[in-house]
Parts: structure tokens; sequence; C-alpha cells
């Protein structure tokens, strides 16, 4: 069996976030899957400011929505010179059999993802 790796799971949650970003109704102005590299989408709808939304996946799948409140500051920074909006979309994988092990390729999974936290 082979784990996936760290961007594979990125991936992996970057799917899950751009779906749901898509059911809302945003087009993707600009989209980001680099591992560290923020935000992951730069998101528009006519009427409203431009959204970015930071994509974090984690194996936490408890608190995934929990970040760190200085690295969010950068963010928060730059989006208010861009009027826009800030969206963190902290997203939990883990193995389904048990949260010790890796994600496996083609095998199951959990994900911990509700909603996104406003942050600006």
């Amino acid at each position: 069996m082979q784990a996936l790796t760290e961007q594979e799971l990125h991936n992996l949650g970057m799917n899950i976030v751009g779906k749901k970003l898509q059911k809302m109704g945003y087009e993707f102005v600009a989209v980001n899957s680099a591992l560290k590299k923020h935000p992951q989408f730069v998101l528009f709808k006519k009427g409203e400011p431009t959204i970015f939304v930071l994509v974090k996946v984690t194996n936490n799948i408890q608190t995934p929505h929990d970040y760190d409140k200085i690295w969010m500051e950068t963010f928060v920074t730059h989006a208010k010179k861009q009027n826009a909006k800030v969206w963190f979309a902290g997203i939990g994988i883990a193995n389904a059999e048990s949260i010790e092990l890796p994600v496996f390729k083609d095998k199951p999974y959990y994900v911990a993802f509700d909603d996104f936290t406003k942050v600006l």
C-alpha cells in the first residue's frame, strides 16, 4: 500500500473545497495548488468582494479548523489592501481504519470539513 504524499493530500483537500465553492456559485479567478503557497483560491461572484481562500489539510479530524493567528495576519493585511475577504478551509483527512495510520491510495478515509472560517 502506498501512502498519499503531502502534496496528494493537499490536492485531495483542494478538490473537496473546490467542489463546495462551485456549489456555492463562485467562479475561480485563480487556483494555486502548490504546498505552502497562499491563497489557494481567489474567488469571484458578481456583486461581492473578492475572496481569498486558504486551504490547510491536516490529519487532525477533531479540530481541523484551527490555524496559527500570526500566520493568518499576513493574509489579512494583504486582503485589506485588496478590499478582499479571507476564508480559511481547514480540512481533516484521516485513515478510516486508524488515525494513527497514513491515508493510503484507494483506501477509505474520513473527511472533517463542515464550512469555511470567515477570518475577514
